[in-house]
C-alpha cells in the first residue's frame, strides 16, 4: 500500500483575532522590521498516512481536520499531499 505525507497548514479564518499573531507583529518594528504587517500565526500538522490512492488519504486528512485538527467556526486550513517512495 503506498504511503503519503500529509500536511495541514491551519490558520485563523479572516476577521478572528490573532493575538499571537499581534504580538509579534507589534514586537517586529523594535527588532528593525518595521516594513512587516498582517502577521498571522498558525499551526502545520504533518502525518504519513497508508492509503490505497491519494484521494483516499487526502479525503482522510481532510475528515481529521474537520473533527479535530482543526476548529471549523474560526479556523481553515489547506492540505498538502506528497506520495512517499518505498
Amino acid at each position: 500500500m503506498p504511503a503519503f505525507e500529509a500536511r495541514a497548514d491551519i490558520t485563523h479564518l479572516p476577521g478572528i483575532l490573532d493575538p499571537a499573531g499581534a504580538t509579534v507583529e507589534r514586537a517586529l518594528p523594535a527588532l528593525g522590521y518595521g516594513n512587516v504587517s498582517q502577521v498571522r500565526i498558525g499551526k502545520s500538522i504533518h502525518l504519513i498516512i497508508d492509503a490505497p490512492d491519494a484521494a483516499t488519504a487526502r479525503a482522510q486528512v481532510d475528515e481529521m481536520c474537520r473533527r479535530i485538527l482543526a476548529n471549523p467556526v474560526i479556523e481553515a486550513y489547506e492540505i498538502g499531499l506528497t506520495e512517499l517512495a518505498r
